[in-house]
């Protein structure tokens, strides 16, 4: 069952990629609207048959586990893949914009990616996981989340479409840098993978925040070793750390972090000397015929769907779960922290949009703005910060 799961996210993963390819054809298409449907409902049904492939790993691996495979980050980031996808679904046949899958696609092929980058073993469920609210509040505050990233690639495509890139700027500068970022996932899943085919292993012995002895195995070279570590006899041949973290500090998961911004840099440094301009410049052409007034829309419609979904599974579902859990409704854990400064951040959206009447290249930043929270959650609170949910970053 195990390996029936894994071999239909990878069939879902394959499809996501050619149903981009299918969208990718309706850009420069110059024969009709008829020829560019047609490609654009080719580029739908291979995505939908990858949604229900993935949606096949999601039920053949519950079977497996015997619970909501969402309990850790392998598990969690593919849950949101897969609601990426079908958010993009639903939206694409409200408004049917081929371009919308263009950009959405790739966006859940590099959080599939990255999340097989992560351990994939079904292990047992921890007293705090045992229970109904672990697939009621993480699946829903997942969905909410990939509605949110839907508003990301709207608003990343008005901006994309109305940044001058014929002089240097602060706005082309920060597009950049958005792309740059999402680089950087590719990045990460290059260096992984060299060195997981390398068979690369360190362990570690360490003092962790309550005091007690520890092991953490490195599957990438440790620049950052955890605190109070040594390395164990098996592994006196491997590199030592550059620099010792604090007991607060997950050593190993800054380290993993630190890996993906040298990959990805060595890889965005690779397209500028292929491509010979930025990033965006090159995309520009790309997006040169498409309606600003209907990508605003989508940006926004995403987000008055996705915000009270989010409102549901990521406070009010998961503040129920912790009174139960912890006996307390709050309690400032990081995650916590972030889940409440990205609900602040979208409510601050929805009030500009509709109250200040900030619409077109300003919302479309907010979007932008949003979804680097969103990532920032799932990326550095989860790999870097230790706290009540670190277990999610296993």
């Amino acid at each position: 069952m195990v390996q029936l799961s894994s071999t239909l996210l990878y069939i879902a993963f394959v499809l996501y990629l050619i149903g981009t390819f299918f969208f990718g054809g309706t850009i420069r298409e110059k024969k009709g609207k008829e020829r560019t449907n047609r490609w654009a409902t080719i580029g739908i049904v291979i995505t939908i048959l990858g949604f229900i492939a993935q949606l096949g790993y999601f039920i053949t691996r519950w079977m497996a586990a015997g619970h909501a495979p969402v309990s850790n980050l392998f598990e969690f980031t593919t849950f949101f893949g897969m609601m990426l996808v079908a958010a993009f679904i639903i939206i694409y046949f409200i408004y049917k914009t081929a371009i919308l899958g263009v950009f959405t696609l790739p966006v859940a092929l590099l959080v599939i990616a990255y999340a097989s980058m992560f351990p994939r073993e079904i292990t047992p469920l921890i007293p705090a996981l045992q229970s109904d609210w672990l697939k009621i509040h993480v699946t829903t505050a997942a969905a909410g989340e990939a509605i949110l990233a839907v508003s990301f690639a709207a608003g990343l495509i008005y901006l994309i479409r109305v940044v001058d890139q014929s002089k240097p700027s602060k706005r082309t500068f920060w597009l950049e840098f958005v792309l740059f970022c999402l680089i950087t996932t590719l990045g990460f899943v290059g260096v992984s993978s060299a060195f997981a085919i390398a068979d690369y292993e360190a362990k570690f012995q360490w003092i962790d925040k309550n005091g007690k002895k520890t092991e953490a195995i490195y599957e990438l070279p440790a620049l950052v070793g955890p605190h109070k570590g040594t390395l164990e006899k098996e592994s006196k041949d491997r590199m030592q750390p550059l620099v010792e973290m604090p007991a607060i500090i997950n050593a190993k998961k800054l380290n993993t972090v630190i890996w993906s911004l040298i990959g990805g840099t060595a890889l965005y440094l690779l397209l500028r000397l292929v491509l010979r301009k930025r990033v965006a410049a090159a995309i520009q052409p790309l997006v040169k015929n498409v309606n600003l007034d209907l990508t605003d829309e989508i940006s926004y419609r995403a987000v008055a769907i996705g915000f009270p979904v989010f409102t549901l599974g990521a406070l009010i579902f998961a503040m129920i779960w912790a009174q139960i859990a912890w006996t307390r409704f709050w309690g400032w854990d990081p995650k916590e922290v972030w889940a409440l400064i990205t609900w602040l951040f979208y409510a601050a959206f929805l009030h500009l949009r509709l109250s200040r009447g900030w619409h077109g290249e300003k919302s479309a930043w907010l979007a932008v703005i949003g979804f680097a929270i969103i990532m920032f959650n799932l990326v550095a609170v989860n790999l870097v910060i230790a706290g009540l949910h670190s277990y999610a970053g296993s």
